[in-house]
């Protein structure tokens, strides 16, 4: 009887746990969004702990003002904060948190390339991917133990955890998104800059002033856990159409920011 019984069971939680991202795509996410957030909210406490928080105001205005007028085409409330920190990079986290380098700030020559960042990682977010990626972690390993890890970052398990937030390379652990979550967070953000109001056009600008940083010297961190490539400069240019077309919506609903 329980052997008949058993493969029921495990048929139903796969099927329960597969979800549809925002692009269309079947996901296999079976972690309450509750959990994932409070790891999430952990994760960013322990970054604050970490990481000084830059004090310039001027910082702190253009990346309170990009994130809000994208995140209010996503809705909830959103934290931002500002980290001293030379290296070009941001990211965001479940439960509704970003964080931006201020070596990003320096290297952006517009809020629409900032934007195109900061969507790109709200993408994430949106997309379930640190999620997705931990309920991968969870059926190959089984227990609950990499969650419990998020209270203590600089352990092993702790570091692996942050890797699969997407910000494992703050505690010196890459785990780069997968192709697929790249391409999902590059579609998802560009869309959510252009509805926010921000030139979409500019995303294609920023990969490619972030891959000619990059020569001759170490990779910047944004693209060692983002990679930039051929591929995902061409796929931009394909959406880009769709994408010129929500823009236009935006601005002619009277979305213009400005930022900067």
């Amino acid at each position: 009887m329980f052997n008949k019984i058993l493969p029921a069971l495990v048929i139903s939680f796969l099927a329960s746990a597969c979800v549809t991202s925002p692009t269309g795509r079947k996901q296999f996410v079976f972690l309450p969004d509750t959990q994932v957030n409070q790891m999430g909210l952990q994760a960013f406490d322990a970054l604050k702990k970490e990481k000084p928080v830059s004090n310039n105001a001027q910082y702190n205005q253009i990346a309170q003002c990009i994130a809000k007028a994208i995140t209010q085409e996503t809705g909830g409330s959103w934290e931002v904060v500002v980290f001293e920190d030379a290296s070009p990079n941001a990211f965001a986290l479940p439960g509704n948190k970003i964080g931006v380098h201020t070596g990003m700030l320096k290297l952006v020559d517009n809020q629409d390339q900032l934007a195109a960042v900061i969507g790109h990682e709200v993408g994430h977010v949106l997309a379930k991917h640190s999620n997705e990626r931990a309920s991968q972690e969870l059926a190959v390993n089984e227990g609950m133990n990499i969650i419990q890890a998020i209270g203590a970052p600089q352990t092993a398990l702790g570091q692996t955890a942050m890797g699969l937030l997407g910000i494992g390379a703050q505690f010196g652990i890459l785990m780069p998104y997968s192709r697929v979550h790249e391409s999902e967070a590059d579609i998802i953000g560009v869309d959510l800059m252009a509805k926010a109001g921000f030139d979409p056009r500019q995303s294609i600008s920023l990969w490619q002033k972030m891959e000619r940083a990059s020569q001759g010297q170490q990779p910047v961190e944004f693209l060692s856990t983002h990679p930039s490539n051929e591929t995902r400069i061409r796929d931009l240019e394909q959406h880009m159409p769709q994408t010129l077309a929500l823009f236009q919506q935006a601005q002619a609903a009277g979305k213009q920011p400005h930022c900067i």
